[in-house]
Order: C-alpha cells, then structure tokens, then sequence
C-alpha cells in the first residue's frame, strides 16, 4: 500500500513536471535542496520525508488524500478560481500544462472518453470564436467582478491568455471519442443574454454584429462535425445530442482505462471537480442515462439535425 500511494504522489509530480529535468529543478528551488537529492527522491532511492510531502502538496495543490485513498464518506472536490482578465504565472503554467496534456493524450489515454451535457455552449467550442469568447468573458465579470461594470470593448484577454485559448481549441479535440448533450433552449438563453447586455449598453449595435457573425459561424462549423461526426481537425470521434428536458448547469467527465475525472461548472467559467472512482462511475452512469431523453442528430437523424440548426440560425437572426 505505501508503495502504491507513493507512486501515485510521483505520478502527480510528473503531472505538473512532465520532464525529469523540469520537476528536478522545481523540487530543488521549493524545497532548498541540491541537484542530486531531488533525483535521489524522483528515483525513490530516499522518500520524501513528510514535512516535505506536505510543502509539495500546499505548493502544488496536489491532493494527498485522494493519493493515499483515505476510505471514508466524503468526496473531495477542488475548485480553482481562475482570474481571467489578470492571470497569474501560476494560472498560465497550469493553463499550458493543460493544453500539452490534451496535446499528448493519445500517447498516455488512447482510450480518453469525454462527455458533457450543457445548458450554455462548451469552452472548448466558444474558445474557437473570439467574439462569443469574449461575450462569455464579458458575462462572467460582470457577474462576479465586484469593481464597475465593463463593456464589451474592455472585456479582452491579455495575450497569452488568448494564445493560449486558442491553443486549447485546437489541443482538445485529440481527444478519442466527444458526447455533447445540449440543452434544447442552449442558444435562447445565449440570444436573450445577448440582448440583455446590448440593452444595458456594455455591447454596442457593431459588437452585437461581430457577435452575430461568430455565432452563425459557430453553427455551420458544428453542423459540418454533426454530419461528419467527427472533428474536421483531427477525426476524433464527435456526438452530438439533443435535449429535451430542461438542463441546470453544465456536467462532464474524462473516463478511461487511466484517468477517471468528473466536473461540475461553477461560478461561470469555473469548474468544481473530482477524481473519487465512486462518484466518477455514478456521474458516468447518470450521465449516460440523459441520453434517453436526447435525440442523436449527428450522423443519424438528418431531419432533425436540419430542423434544429435552421432553428438555431433564425433565433440569431432575431438579434
């Protein structure tokens, strides 16, 4: 057992550090250590004694009781609050090792499944469209931002953060195989949200514009990958369904031989999540369950997959 879990703290290491060289470094200036001792306990010559497991642990948010799998009635969640308009280094690091994980995946999980049932559209959708990512933005500050409201003209992501948005947009579609269940009123709620903010005078008649085009652009891309049922970028595997009862919030999880993860979206543009194999596996089910008050309108299905996306371009034309 104590090997088992100590594996699975040097596998979490590696995580943040894929490269032995990068993690040695990094061990080296947290723990004020030399070069050869940091190596010493990545090879597990000599373990790291538990004042240091503990400073890695706060440090690097590692969690250790899900590593030691502590057998009681809890679940662990973590929640990262991200600042999207003043990111830290931190929140880039962890945002670039994000984006190399996806860029990797099929070395490490071949057999990734990804799923998630929305109410508003996937990050990993409006990434790709600058105007709706910037609206997304926009809604988020001024929700959570305690200062004065911003208009849409300041609602912009510092460059790297957008750099690195795009990249993610790219990197996530590696992916093996991709479950969308969008709610059935999805791009009402975007539409009247829309019109909110335009009413309120923090979106203007040209950005209300730049936005429209964006979102007619985001539908002919997605109905390309609907009838594909796949992403034209890679080939991974896509299925889209669609819901016909009422979704609260946006659900998902990674599943695979590997690597077994569920979220919860939480405060907009964040995320609550866990690894606890237990609720992993419920989540699975329940989620999978949702398909049968879905209809499927990639690949099969082509009068409803036409009748819903020429619904969808007349609701924006509405704007």
């Amino acid at each position: 057992m104590n090997n088992l879990w100590y594996d699975s703290f040097i596998e979490a290491l590696y995580k943040k550090y894929p490269k032995k060289s990068k993690l040695a470094e990094a061990l080296m200036d947290l723990l004020s250590i030399e070069k050869e001792s940091a190596y010493r306990r990545i090879r597990k010559d000599i373990l790291f004694p538990v004042q240091e497991l503990v400073k890695i642990a706060s440090a690097w948010d590692i969690s250790l009781d899900e590593i030691v799998g502590i057998n009681s009635r809890s679940i662990i969640f973590k929640l990262h609050l991200w600042n999207y308009l003043n990111p830290s280094e931190e929140e880039l690091n962890d945002m670039r090792t994000l984006v190399r994980w996806f860029e990797t995946i099929n070395d490490h999980h071949p057999d990734m499944e990804y799923m998630e049932i929305s109410n508003r559209l996937p990050r990993m959708l409006t990434s790709g469209f600058p105007y709706v990512h910037r609206f997304h933005l926009l809604k988020w500050m001024y929700q959570y931002n305690n200062e004065q409201a911003l208009p849409f003209s300041r609602a912009i992501y510092t460059e790297r953060m957008g750099k690195l948005s795009s990249a993610y947009y790219l990197a996530a579609k590696n992916v093996s195989s991709t479950n969308f269940i969008w709610n059935l009123m999805l791009f009402n709620y975007l539409v009247d949200d829309i019109r909110y903010f335009h009413s309120i005078f923090l979106v203007t008649d040209e950005e209300k514009e730049l936005i429209k085009k964006d979102l007619y652009a985001l539908l002919d891309y997605m109905l390309e990958v609907a009838v594909k049922g796949c992403w034209p970028e890679t080939g991974k595997k896509v299925n889209l369904y669609i819901s016909y009862v009422n979704i609260d919030t946006n659900y998902g999880y990674y599943y695979s031989g590997g690597m077994k993860m569920c979220f919860v979206h939480a405060f907009g543009k964040n995320e609550i999540c866990t690894v606890n194999p237990m609720m992993v596996e419920d989540f699975r089910t329940w989620m999978q369950s949702k398909k049968r008050s879905s209809v499927q309108i990639s690949e099969a299905d082509e009068k409803s997959r036409i009748e819903f996306f020429m619904k969808q371009r007349k609701l924006v034309d509405t704007l």
